[in-house]
């Protein structure tokens, strides 16, 4: 009987899996297992045989919906994603900002998290494209906040086009705070959409150094435009499920990795 009734089981876990990654673009393997639960192998067993069946995409420790590369999730879709990671994650990096420093800080949901995290510095100069952080720093007394003009792109509630990146031409700064879709050893940040990555490449190129913000979901993703080489990246701040191997062959590249653990990995 238990035979019997395994394959319904398993039909009805997988239909499980593609209503989640439908909802959320992309998960990783272990986001997905705690979801249904399920082991990490069989939800990995799982989003093989949908691969086969046209349902899904593999991508290292995750899957999303077929043809993903470049597609550009909305900014309420993604803000939900992996909070906790996003908050750790977001206070690690405010750690490398120092009194007095200039920094350019990208769109997207890491990104305003790091900007929550800013508003106790004193004397920062913040540059940025993203209408989140903007709000975000807006009442922050030590921070100095330079929006860049631009056509609002609503997907990122971000700034792009031609006035945005005239308005990063000619400026130095410190840091370069940036997050993207994905990050990869061989193409390094990208995103999906080539006018945000045009902004994001502006973002970087002014900045002395380049920080890159990415959950584990991003580790070892590829999308459709890159916008950071491997070996500018400077550091790279990510959680404890990102995967150790990209990891290492990013360090490789000259990136100095950042892992944070989330509070309840810690037990607490």
């Amino acid at each position: 009987m238990a035979e019997e009734s395994r394959p319904a089981f398993a039909a009805e876990r997988r239909e499980r899996i593609l209503e989640l990654v439908r909802a959320h673009g992309s998960m990783s393997l272990r986001d997905i297992a705690v979801k249904v639960h399920a082991s990490e192998v069989t939800v990995r067993r799982d989003v093989r045989a949908m691969e086969a069946e046209g349902l899904l995409d593999r991508r290292r420790g995750g899957a999303a919906l077929p043809g993903r590369i470049g597609h550009e999730q909305s900014y309420t879709g993604k803000s939900g994603q992996c909070a906790a990671e996003k908050a750790a994650i977001a206070s690690a990096a405010a750690r490398l900002v120092r009194p007095g420093d200039a920094i350019t800080l990208g769109p997207g949901s890491t990104a305003e998290a790091l900007a929550r995290e800013l508003r106790g510095h004193e004397d920062l100069t913040v540059v940025t494209n993203s209408l989140r952080a903007a709000d975000v720093l807006a009442g922050a007394a030590g921070v100095e906040v330079v929006m860049t003009g631009g056509t609002v792109h609503a997907p990122m509630r971000a700034l792009i086009g031609p006035a945005a990146e005239a308005a990063l031409s000619g400026l130095r700064v410190n840091r370069a705070f940036l997050s993207g879709n994905g990050v990869s050893a061989d193409r390094g940040l990208s995103t999906p959409n080539p006018a945000v990555a045009s902004v994001d490449r502006a973002l970087a190129d002014c900045a002395e150094e380049t920080i890159v913000l990415a959950d584990h979901t991003k580790v070892g993703a590829d999308t459709m435009v890159p916008t950071v080489a491997p070996e500018d990246i400077a550091h790279l701040v990510t959680d404890s499920s990102a995967d150790p191997e990209v990891l290492m062959t990013l360090e490789e590249s000259g990136a100095l990795v950042h892992v944070v653990v989330v509070a309840d990995e810690r037990g607490q």
